[in-house]
């Protein structure tokens, strides 16, 4: 592993947390595929004889930064109004966190393999990622959540017709932590 033994401190000063969505349903044509950014996060990785990773995020932080697809471009209300949605509808303002249960070098030396819990929604339950490492200490990982496995139903509109997909893609991204 590149990354020298300590703890690092990750958030938006050196890197992205995100949140892919993607639209379905009849009138899937009118919704748009969304990225989301979280504003306001920090993580924890110690790196040693038992490495770990802590995170935490608040869920009123979410920004829309792009929506592709759809009929027109998403407007600044828009973005608004689904930032909205997602505090009141959706993540109803609960807490989200991560801790890692185990975390295992690859045997190539360039990734981490993380077990641990996700606390989403009131609920936590096991998620497992790949954290790869580049040589100059670039960290990036992709989970995918499954919304309703933590107990939260997928955004829907017009009647139903147009529906966020269950699945969502998490990705994180850390600017070089040096080796």
């Amino acid at each position: 592993m590149p990354l020298q033994t300590g703890t690092y401190k990750l958030g938006p000063d050196n890197g992205t947390l995100a949140v892919r969505t993607k639209r379905t349903g009849a009138a899937a044509k009118a919704g748009h595929n969304l990225l989301i950014h979280v504003t306001a996060w920090e993580a924890t990785l110690a790196v040693g004889d038992q490495t770990s990773i802590e995170l935490t995020a608040d869920s009123t932080s979410l920004r829309v930064r792009e929506g592709t697809g759809g009929m027109q471009a998403l407007g600044d209300d828009d973005k608004a109004n689904i930032e909205q949605t997602i505090d009141d509808e959706v993540l109803k303002q609960k807490a989200i966190s991560f801790r890692s249960t185990a975390v295992e070098a690859a045997a190539d030396g360039n990734a981490l393999r993380v077990e641990g819990e996700l606390t989403l929604f009131g609920t936590t339950r096991p998620l497992a990622f790949d954290l790869d490492v580049a040589a100059d200490g670039t960290l990036s990982a992709v989970a995918v959540v499954t919304q309703t496995d933590w107990g939260m139903k997928p955004y829907s509109g017009l009647f139903g017709a147009l529906k966020v997909v269950d699945e969502v893609e998490v990705s994180v991204a850390v600017d070089g932590l040096g080796v």
